[in-house]
């Protein structure tokens, strides 16, 4: 890793200009030619003898990446935590009184968030000490748009969770007529849902989550804010119960500093 280290600080100053010692005259002229070029032989000859230490560069500027998205994620979850964690217009499952707060940004029409939705609920069946944030994000077209204000209109019905369940273990889309068909299926009145699939403020929710979901620096759905984590993807059941575990023990040491 040193070796990396040193060739990636050489690259570096030869894409600098080099330090101060070797510019004339103070006038910022950098490396001479052949300084320049004695650097790239140098960069060249031990590529030759070792090709695995631009792969172990690769590897360790990706760790860092990594690493720096995590600490912005972190400082932008702490930042907008009372929207993410505390809008009382959110639909909430699980213990409302949970230790531990989930938030789910999803898109019904997402298959990897079709494919998380049975883990979701097996954990919260397992756990009952976890509360669980649920975000509309429709990200995929027009009918992801019109599923979510469906089922932000039947969350005035008081459906909401039963509606989003019954979405979600769809196999198919959610035109029009099919989310009518699941609505009259769970007892929802439709004239009433379709008239306020239409009011701004429902529209206004969506926009809010989506803003949101930039902020944080979500990128697609599913996308699960874990107490200080963002997690993307369809994750299994045991690797939910791992980020959960650690969730809890971080705020459990957290109360009592």
């Amino acid at each position: 890793m040193r070796r990396v280290l040193a060739l990636a600080c050489a690259a570096a100053l030869l894409a600098g200009g080099g330090p101060a010692s070797a510019r004339d005259d103070g006038a910022g002229a950098g490396f001479t030619p052949e300084q320049r070029r004695a650097i790239v032989e140098i960069l060249r000859e031990a590529l030759r003898q070792d090709p695995s230490i631009l792969r172990d560069a690769l590897v360790a500027l990706e760790e860092s990446e990594i690493r720096a998205r995590g600490d912005r994620a972190r400082e932008a979850i702490a930042r907008h935590a009372e929207a993410l964690f505390r809008d009382p217009a959110d639909p909430v499952k699980g213990n409302p009184r949970g230790d531990v707060t989930i938030v789910e940004f999803f898109d019904v029409r997402c298959s990897f968030c079709r494919q998380i939705h049975p883990a979701i609920e097996e954990l919260l069946r397992r756990d009952g000490r976890l509360r669980l944030v649920l975000k509309d994000l429709p990200i995929l077209g027009p009918n992801s748009a019109l599923a979510a204000r469906a089922l932000l209109a039947a969350q005035r019905q008081g459906k909401y969770l039963e509606f989003q369940d019954a979405l979600l273990r769809l196999r198919g889309d959610t035109p029009e007529g099919v989310l009518r068909e699941q609505a009259e299926r769970l007892g929802l009145d439709w004239a009433r849902l379709r008239r306020e699939m239409d009011d701004p403020a429902i529209q206004r929710r969506i926009e809010a989550n989506l803003r949101l979901a930039r902020e944080i620096g979500v990128e697609g759905t599913p996308a699960l804010v874990i107490g200080e984590r963002l997690v993307p993807g369809a994750l299994d059941l045991p690797t939910l119960e791992r980020l959960v575990a650690e969730a809890r023990q971080a705020a459990m040491a957290t109360r009592t500093r």
